[in-house]
C-alpha cells in the first residue's frame, strides 16, 4: 500500500512539474526553430517539406521520453524494494525505450533525406547538439546568476 502511495505521488509530482513547463517549453521549441532554420538555410521548398517530417519525429521523441519519465524513472525511485522479475521488467522497458529511439532516428534519418540533401541533414543533427548545449549553457548560467 506505502508503495503504491508513495509511486502515486511521485507520478503526480511528475505530470504537475510537465504541465508547469508549458509556456517554458513553447519557447525553447520557437528558439529551436529559428536556431535551426538560420543554421540549415533551408529554401521555401525545402521548408515546406522539411518541417512537417521535423515536427512528426519530435512528437514521437516526445511520446518516448514521456513514457521514459513517466514509466521508469518513477519506478526506478522504488528500485531499492524491486523484486528481481520486477527489475528484470524494468530493465526490458528500458531497453524497449531505447530501441524505439533507435528506430525512430533511423526512420526520421530515412525520411529526411529525401527532403534536404545529406549535407544540410548532418547539419541538422550538428545543429540540434549545438542548441542543445547553448541550453544547458543558459541554464547554467540562470542558475549561477540565482545564487
Amino acid at each position: 500500500m506505502n508503495k503504491r502511495l508513495l509511486a502515486l505521488c511521485i507520478l503526480m509530482m511528475n505530470v504537475t512539474w510537465f504541465y508547469a513547463q508549458g509556456p517554458a517549453r513553447e519557447r525553447i521549441k520557437t528558439l529551436k526553430v529559428a536556431f535551426i532554420t538560420e543554421r540549415l538555410s533551408l529554401t521555401s521548398e525545402e521548408a515546406q517539406l522539411f518541417w512537417p517530417v521535423y515536427n512528426e519525429h519530435e512528437k514521437i521523441l516526445e511520446g518516448i521520453r514521456r513514457k521514459e519519465r513517466l514509466e521508469l524513472k518513477s519506478k526506478a525511485v522504488l528500485l531499492e524494494n524491486m523484486s528481481s522479475s520486477e527489475s528484470s521488467a524494468l530493465l526490458d522497458e528500458y531497453v524497449a525505450l531505447h530501441e524505439a529511439k533507435y528506430n525512430a532516428e533511423q526512420d526520421f534519418i530515412a525520411k529526411i533525406r529525401k527532403v534536404i540533401p545529406a549535407k544540410k541533414t548532418l547539419l541538422l543533427l550538428k545543429a540540434e547538439e549545438d542548441f542543445k548545449k547553448r541550453l544547458l549553457q543558459q541554464i547554467r548560467k540562470r542558475k549561477m546568476g540565482e545564487r
